[in-house]
């Protein structure tokens, strides 16, 4: 009955959900940039500004295959600092607003487009320590897949069981706080643990790590829920 009842806790729990650096590991390897697709004039050298040819000024389409740390100018570390990565996101969004190209080509309105989307997308990936971990180890082959959490032992998932009833069950704000704060306080020192793994390269134990903190991710948006008035 036990075993089948943690079976049930990681499926709910490992449903998809929604979905700089200071230090911690070098800059992404410079790649070179493709001849301008509106004057065909050299693309900016490596390090220089990727997105408008030096000469025309064109908007240049996004990379095919984009570096989120590379784009939003951080060091491929799962320590980041999170007010230059804000910083570093507004500029970009104001350099690539669709609305700043309402008056421009058809090219330049769809490539405006593109990376304003994809601007978006390795903002939020990289902000969280979450999505940033499960990046960079994607960035490094491993994965773990959606609905499957082999690594999670049986002792951890009791202890999930134990909050998530708690939460179920409390009745007043004082509790639900209470919940709200072991749930930070663990998130916290996952988040600590995390961070030490990917600094000596034990990206095996940050996998474990990570499965373990999407739980108590998952905690926390149901404590969010259970803040909100119905």
């Amino acid at each position: 009955m036990w075993r089948g009842a943690a079976r049930a806790l990681r499926r709910e729990w490992w449903a998809p959900g929604r979905p700089c650096s200071k230090g911690g590991g070098a800059a992404s390897a410079p790649r070179s940039a493709p001849s301008c697709w509106n004057c065909g004039g050299q693309g900016a050298p490596a390090g220089g500004d990727r997105l408008f040819c030096p000469a025309c000024r064109a908007l240049q389409p996004p990379s095919p295959e984009p570096d989120f740390f590379r784009l939003m100018d951080c060091a491929p570390s799962f320590t980041v600092d999170v007010r230059n990565l804000q910083r570093r996101y507004q500029e970009l969004q104001r350099l690539v607003h669709p609305d700043n190209f309402s008056q421009k080509s058809q090219t330049e309105r769809d490539f405006s487009e593109q990376h304003s989307t994809l601007v978006n997308e390795a903002y939020k990936t990289l902000r969280t320590p979450m999505s940033r971990g499960l990046y960079l180890l994607k960035l490094r082959g491993l994965e773990i897949s959606e609905g499957t959490d082999t690594n999670v032992d049986m002792q951890f998932l009791g202890e999930i069981m134990e909050v998530n009833e708690k939460l179920e069950g409390a009745e007043s704000q004082a509790e639900t706080r209470e919940i709200e704060a072991l749930v930070k306080d663990k998130q916290k020192e996952l988040t600590e643990d995390v961070s030490q793994a990917f600094e000596q390269g034990d990206l095996q134990k940050a996998k474990e790590l990570l499965g373990k903190m999407k739980y108590f991710v998952n905690l926390e948006e149901k404590v969010k829920l259970k803040k909100t008035p119905s």
